[in-house]
């Protein structure tokens, strides 16, 4: 029996996708991975805006449908992939970016995965929750629809080195 998702889908704002990609100075270089990706929103304005690549991991097949139909119609799924998995069980190392849009337990679960498995300088954003005692570089409050905060993080390089 698969594993429910954790958390009920909340999508995000576009104005807050749009701040989103502008603070983190996306481009076609870039391959997001977004952990918890629920309809695929995020990569798919930034396949749009950037031609930057990506990869939505939700453990939800509905939301996992919907995100590769929203791709296909938007003419983008050579440049994005959506993956069906539990994400605390998923490997992310070739990210860039990483997007999180979870509860505060989850990001803090996710953190040592985060930290094994990234590249120094790899850039994470979570949606309106912070990660434990790890202090974010950056914070953007938002006043839009309904308030969002973003949280951006640099994962360090490696100690010793």
């Amino acid at each position: 029996m698969p594993r429910r998702p954790d958390i009920a889908f909340i999508p995000t704002p576009q104005p807050a996708i749009e701040v989103l990609l502008e603070s983190l100075q996306v481009d076609e270089s870039d391959v997001i991975y977004d952990l918890g990706c629920g309809d695929g929103q995020i990569l798919i304005t930034a396949a749009l805006r950037v031609g930057a690549r990506g990869v939505g991991i939700d453990i939800d097949p509905v939301r996992i449908r919907e995100a590769q139909t929203k791709a296909e119609q938007a003419g983008i799924s050579d440049r994005l992939t959506f993956r069906e998995q539990d994400l605390f069980e998923s490997r992310f190392e070739e990210a860039s970016i990483v997007i999180l849009y979870l509860l505060p337990h989850l990001n803090f679960k996710l953190r040592p995965a985060l930290l094994q498995q990234l590249k120094p300088g790899t850039r994470i954003v979570s949606i309106d929750f912070e990660m434990g005692d790890w202090q974010p570089e950056k914070v953007i409050k938002l006043e839009i629809e309904e308030e969002t905060t973003l949280y951006f993080w640099t994962i360090p390089e490696a100690d010793g080195s």
